[in-house]
């Protein structure tokens, strides 16, 4: 059994504090997001994350990404698209994904252990289009969707290319709603999947029952979902365990909602389902969610109780 993260963690902007970063402010050269970057690797590596992420660090899982793609504007806090969706303008996450691997390398002195190792995150084309506002050009949500897959694409390929990850996973929240043609987001995975050599995640929250059976058929390795905080998906899942062939489970046992430290009982008895009804090797924990909401000291803590659940079963 392994461990990895959904993504975000508690974010620490940091003033300059030497000399050389009070110069690189001045001529607008200063990262003041490194340092969260760094921080974020050092605590998940030290709660013991086997997968970690780059912390997702800069900004709101939709805006990261569209403020990059032509034919998406910002208005404020919100995207809206505005024309043809096309090749994103530069490679979004690369930069920070490469920062944080030289942290991860530096944290083992230049020899990451087996079994160790980063991913890389997009947010997926369905809820990236059912977050944003269609003002022209496209007439169904469906066919924005489709065109932004190919957009997303280039990005995946990059972090396939440059980062060498253990694997890429794709952020699809709104999958859960009901409000998403899934066969049109079955497609949409299909495309940034096309002769992909690394695994490919989706994450989905929220309620599965009505989407568990069609979710589980996507072109995927990896179905991450909630099951701490949403006690009716680890029925589901054991209703429909037959199904879950050839794939593994990421497997949500730490509730995001609230800004606490979970109950290690709780916690062993649920992944002991988990267990019994998969088999540990067909298990990735993972909180449910991403842990931006948490304070600094609770997330870790959070990771920490989830990793030493997870020794249980080495």
């Amino acid at each position: 059994m392994i461990s990895t993260v959904v993504g975000s963690f508690p974010v620490e902007i940091k003033s300059p504090t030497t000399t050389k970063d009070k110069i690189l402010k001045v001529f607008g050269a200063y990262d003041s997001f490194k340092q969260s970057i760094k921080q974020t690797v050092i605590s998940q590596l030290d709660a013991g994350v086997d997968i970690i992420s780059d912390g997702q660090v800069r900004g709101d899982m939709v805006s990261t990404f569209t403020n990059f793609i032509p034919g998406m504007m910002l208005e404020g806090n919100n995207t809206v698209i505005t024309s043809k969706i096309r090749q994103p303008t530069k490679e979004i996450s690369i930069n920070d994904l490469k920062y944080a691997k030289k942290v991860m390398n530096d944290y083992f002195n230049g020899n990451i252990p087996k079994g160790k190792g980063i991913k890389g995150i997009i947010t997926g084309p369905s809820t990236i289009v059912y977050s944003s506002r269609i003002e022209s050009f496209y007439k169904h949500k469906e066919d924005a969707i489709l065109d932004l897959a190919r957009s997303l694409k280039y990005e995946v390929e990059a972090i396939e290319k440059k980062i060498n990850p253990v694997y890429i996973q794709v952020d699809e929240p709104f999958l859960s709603t009901g409000l998403v043609d899934l066969k049109v987001a079955s497609e949409a995975i299909d495309i940034i999947g096309e002769n992909l050599t690394v695994p490919l995640a989706m994450h989905v929250c929220g309620n599965l029952d009505s989407v568990f059976k069609d979710l589980i058929k996507f072109n995927i390795d990896i179905l991450d979902c909630e099951f701490a905080g949403n006690d009716t998906n680890i029925k589901i899942l054991e209703e429909n365990a037959s199904l879950v062939k050839n794939k593994k489970i990421g497997f949500g046992c730490l509730d995001t909602s609230i800004n606490e430290v979970d109950s290690k009982e709780k916690i062993e008895n649920l992944v002991a389902k988990g267990v019994e009804i998969l088999g540990k090797e067909n298990i990735i924990l993972d909180p449910d969610c991403g842990l931006r909401r948490a304070s600094k000291d609770v997330a870790f803590s959070k990771l920490k109780l989830m990793n030493n659940i997870k020794e249980e079963y080495s």
